[in-house]
């Protein structure tokens, strides 16, 4: 049955964010839904089934609040509304409009799903948090923000980013180059997070002066860092005893977050990822926590989630 439903979209102005640039948002949301919207002014009238009519009206009231509240509105944004129950989400305006970082190109970084506000509730209030997502969700640049906002805090004083080298079908000793210039490649995603956030010029000041340390997971053997936030990316594609030798660097006033995918493990045949099985040792431990992103939480081109949506059909 066809109805027809109304919504403020703005009282003071800024019904344009929700419409987007050429009315981008709007075509998106009628394209999903197959409904058909009107804007005239503040208010936007929808017709369509009363079902996809309905769930228009509380996308449209979803990103309206967010830009009341001074929320960027992107295509992601929209996205998200529209795959998930907005409306049930408690304060979901607040969550994800409020900035959380602005980098050194002034962008201000904020949580584009409920799943990464509270991915990064977790790493504020734990020392040690583990999060396991798809590619796509956020997990290692949310985790660097929250690196260099502590260290801009004076929380920490310095930042040490570590990745296991280790890729499918690759060994290191067919790349050419030098050991660093080997493992560099496997390192790009640390470097290309830091130099977003913290500007690329700054980001290699921190590096010459040991501030921020981006390593090779073999290199954190032996070592114990205190007063350092520490980040272990692509964790699936460590073995059991990499996890425990980097779960015990933790030092003093330290904070570490894990991070990776385990359905995307690299490892030679017949090893057992860390990342599989740290869940079940240290679930019960107190100022240990666990994060799940889903493929609800990509932020990436829309394509991505659909392709993780296929990778999981059996």
């Amino acid at each position: 049955m066809e109805v027809e439903e109304k919504i403020t979209l703005s009282e003071n102005g800024q019904a344009v964010e929700v419409l987007g640039e050429q009315d981008s948002h709007i075509r998106l949301i009628e394209q999903e839904l197959g409904v058909k919207i009107v804007v005239r002014g503040g208010e936007a009238s929808i017709s369509g089934p009363a079902e996809r009519t309905a769930k228009c009206k509380q996308v449209l009231r979803y990103l309206a609040d967010i830009a009341a509240k001074g929320g960027e509105i992107t295509s992601a944004t929209v996205a998200y509304g529209l795959k998930t129950n907005v409306a049930a989400e408690e304060k979901i305006a607040d969550k994800l409009s409020t900035p959380i970082f602005v980098t050194a190109k002034g962008k201000q970084v904020r949580a584009k799903t409920v799943g990464q506000y509270d991915y990064l509730e977790k790493i504020r209030k734990n020392d040690l948090t583990f999060c396991i997502g798809p590619a796509g969700t956020g997990k290692t640049y949310l985790a660097v923000v929250m690196a260099v906002q502590a260290l801009k805090n004076k929380e920490v004083r310095r930042i040490v980013l570590a990745r296991p080298a280790v890729e499918a079908g690759e060994k290191l000793g067919f790349l050419p180059g030098d050991l660093q210039e080997k493992v560099n490649p496997y390192l790009r995603p640390v470097y290309d997070a830091l130099d977003d956030i913290l500007g690329y010029d700054m980001a290699r000041k921190y590096m010459e002066r040991n501030i921020v340390e981006v390593v090779p997971l073999a290199y954190m053997r032996g070592r114990t860092l205190e007063d350092a936030f520490i980040i272990l990316d692509e964790a699936q594609n460590t073995t059991s005893p990499q996890m425990k030798m980097f779960l015990t660097r933790l030092g003093m006033g330290s904070k570490a977050v894990i991070t990776g995918d385990v359905t995307q493990i690299d490892l030679p045949k017949g090893d057992f990822s860390g990342l599989a099985e740290v869940e079940q040792k240290l679930k019960n431990i107190p100022g240990i926590t666990f994060s799940y992103l889903t493929k609800v939480d990509v932020v990436r081109h829309p394509l991505v989630e659909k392709i993780i949506a296929a990778y999981e059909e059996k």
